[in-house]
């Protein structure tokens, strides 16, 4: 919303809820130190973490790395309808990212399901450890983000967003960026990266 005077130019501000941004600073901050020691144990006894990365499907990670992507560009494209008073517009583009969300959380369910059924447990290996922890902690997020987004998406069907007021939506797309952001880095630290 520009609260500035006519001919003058709006102060930048921080998009959706400041809250959100600690918050999200934080999961960043806690993702990164997981990397870290990731990174720091996977030096340390790279064979095992070679043999572990071998077992594992390349597409099904893919898939969900393109689904976080697309659910982004979706979440994106609703804070940019909201704030052309495109609501109806915004509404789709908030349910297509529920169902982009939805796709990666039924195959990474799939993923779990696939591991746990050979018997791969978090103390099979260091490697596995790590891998289900990382995977794990990143699905619970998305979870968590599927369920903002659906609040989003329920309160903007009573019609609560509009050009004036989207910030609900804007905060929704900040946490929903974070989670792709950090897929996209666990999808190259251990499905990738060799």
């Amino acid at each position: 919303m520009n609260t500035a005077a006519p001919g003058l130019v709006a102060p930048p501000r921080v998009p959706g809820d400041l809250a959100m941004w600690f918050f999200i600073l934080a999961e960043l901050a806690v993702f990164g130190i997981f990397f870290a020691v990731y990174g720091v144990a996977r030096q340390r006894d790279a064979a095992l973490f070679a043999a572990g990365q071998a077992q594992l499907l390349l597409w099904p990670a893919l898939i969900n790395t393109l689904l976080l992507i697309a659910g982004s560009a979706t979440v994106a494209a609703a804070v940019r309808a909201f704030a052309a008073n495109l609501v109806a517009a915004g509404r789709r583009y908030l349910l297509a990212t529920l169902l982009l969300g939805g796709g990666f959380v039924l195959l990474k369910g799939w993923e779990f399901a696939g591991k746990f059924a050979a018997g791969i447990t978090l103390s099979s290996s260091d490697f596995w450890m790590f891998y289900l922890s990382l995977t794990f902690f990143h699905f619970l997020h998305v979870i968590l983000g599927l369920v903002i987004v659906a609040a989003v998406y329920l309160n903007a069907r009573r019609g609560a967003y509009d050009a004036a007021n989207h910030d609900g939506v804007e905060t929704a797309a900040a946490y929903w960026h974070m989670v792709d952001l950090v897929w996209v880095v666990l999808f190259a630290l251990v499905y990738v990266a060799h």
